[in-house]
């Protein structure tokens, strides 16, 4: 396996990787707020230096989903989920986007003082 080309953000609004700091998504880019398995969560519409597991279907709150675990590209960690497919019509907006855990991220240029 090569070197994966990591993605880098500039400016403002940049969640990354608790454990080892890898930029993971932009704050502009966020969709909605939800409820993950460690507390809040946040739904992307796209992200960055993850990888994805495999396809799992999970009974949630909002109904039944094929999801895929993301994990942060550098360290492995786990960081979220992307839904594959979901079986209730007013969640099909959900495919193929992407929840990242807030316990499991951060918001680099706050910690930075940057916003």
């Amino acid at each position: 396996m090569g070197y994966m080309h990591q993605v880098f953000f500039g400016g403002k609004g940049v969640y990354a990787c608790r454990d080892c700091h890898t930029h993971i998504a932009l704050r502009s880019r966020v969709e909605s707020r939800y409820t993950g398995q460690y507390g809040r969560a946040i739904l992307f519409i796209d992200v960055v230096n993850v990888r994805a597991g495999s396809e799992d279907k999970r009974s949630m709150t909002t109904g039944v989903h094929i999801v895929r675990d993301i994990y942060c590209m550098k360290c492995h960690k786990y960081v979220g989920w992307t839904y594959i497919k979901a079986f209730e019509p007013d969640q099909r907006f959900k495919e193929g986007k992407f929840i990242l855990e807030r316990e499991l991220v951060y918001d680099v240029t706050r910690e930075w003082g940057v916003c």
